[in-house]
């Protein structure tokens, strides 16, 4: 079976159970233990956890819920890919016990995701590094390279058509079509857009002069809810272009962007060029590990148009069985099984050994005391 075609399915858990068998035997025991064993060997942990937000964790998610679960069989983790902003609010409300999202906590979000911790802190923790593919969909046309100031024309709306003689520079021997763009945004909160506008602001901020934002800025092209949302209207129509999380666009075609003199496509090796060329952000509480993706990378190879995505959790859960649920989860994830699931599953990169340690900690910092 083709690794890469598996990998765009957001499969439902029982199908990824099945295939992750194999796959996942060896984190059983560091997944058991890290929810809490007290000895040598591992006890597996029983129980449920409910988790939501980013959407563009969906077939990485999977991946380590079918890990996570095959190590430890009573439990069951329930995790619903609502969008990032969506998930962010859960959380903060008590809602779920941990979330996903494509953006970190801001100072004023922390300051009310503390508040939903029983006394404990709310932690960021690096989880997921995937390429957003600039998807699109224009007959004829199979090799689209965009330069930043380019893409940035075409999502501000000051480039509206495909023969455009912008986007002629940059694809000289491209016979493009005039067909009118369709450009397409996501109509949720979402961090997806927060990522994809900070690119476009940090790389052309001439044209492109809104800063980053979890809501889409602009008025114009179409709008769809989540992930599956914008992928599903690229599809539906021709001369359309977006953005998603690589691992979701399967039928699409997608675009290079301009690295320096380089145009480079959206690849997990790339996506991790530029993460390790950008740096931790400072000041932030003690085990809070967030990044400032360097946009603006000439790297070679590297691919700036990224999301890092983080997992949100508390040091300290009102229930002991919770918080050995959720450490559990979350040392699986971060462990180099759980990193490689999720590269099977959604061809995303696996995080760098150091950043995965730093991750580590920050998770050993969840109290399982009763």
């Amino acid at each position: 079976m083709n690794r890469k075609t598996l990998g765009r399915i957001v499969l439902p858990a029982t199908l990824a159970l099945s295939l992750g068998l194999t796959a996942c035997g060896g984190a059983a025991n560091e997944a058991s233990s890290g929810g809490g064993s007290s000895s040598g060997g591992s006890s597996a942990l029983s129980g449920s956890i409910n988790g939501a937000g980013s959407s563009a964790q969906s077939a990485a998610m999977t991946a380590w819920i079918a890990g996570f679960q095959q190590a430890n069989s009573g439990a069951q983790v329930n995790y619903d890919a609502v969008g990032s902003g969506a998930g962010v609010e859960q959380f903060t409300n008590k809602g779920v016990a941990f979330a996903g999202s494509d953006k970190y906590l801001t100072s004023d979000q922390l300051t009310a995701a503390n508040a939903a911790c029983a006394g404990g802190a709310a932690l960021d923790i690096p989880t997921y590094v995937s390429p957003i593919a600039v998807a699109y969909n224009l007959k004829g046309v199979d090799d689209l390279q965009l330069s930043p100031t380019t893409l940035a024309g075409i999502f501000a709306g000051t480039i509206t058509s495909w023969d455009d003689a912008a986007i002629k520079a940059d694809n000289p021997k491209a016979d493009l079509p005039s067909t009118k763009i369709t450009p397409v945004h996501r109509s949720d909160k979402s961090g997806t857009t927060n990522n994809f506008t900070d690119y476009l602001n940090k790389t052309a901020p001439e044209t492109w002069t809104s800063a980053a934002t979890e809501t889409w800025p602009i008025n114009g092209g179409e709008s769809a809810k989540g992930t599956s949302g914008v992928v599903a209207v690229l599809k539906g129509g021709d001369g359309t272009i977006g953005y998603a999380d690589e691992s979701q666009v399967s039928g699409l075609q997608t675009a290079k962007v301009k690295v320096g003199s380089s145009w480079n496509g959206p690849t997990a090796d790339g996506a991790a060029k530029a993460l390790t060329d950008s740096k931790a952000v400072s000041g932030r509480p003690d085990g809070d590990l967030v990044f400032d993706v360097n946009r603006t990378t000439t790297a070679d190879g590297a691919y700036p148009v990224l999301l890092v995505s983080y997992e949100i959790f508390c040091t300290k859960y009102a229930n002991a069985d919770q918080a050995k649920l959720v450490k559990g989860l979350l040392t699986y994830i971060v462990s180099s099984e759980g990193q490689q699931a999720a590269a099977k599953a959604a061809g995303s990169a696996p995080l760098p050994s150091e950043i995965a340690s730093k991750a580590k900690e920050s998770v050993d910092k969840i109290s399982t005391d009763s």
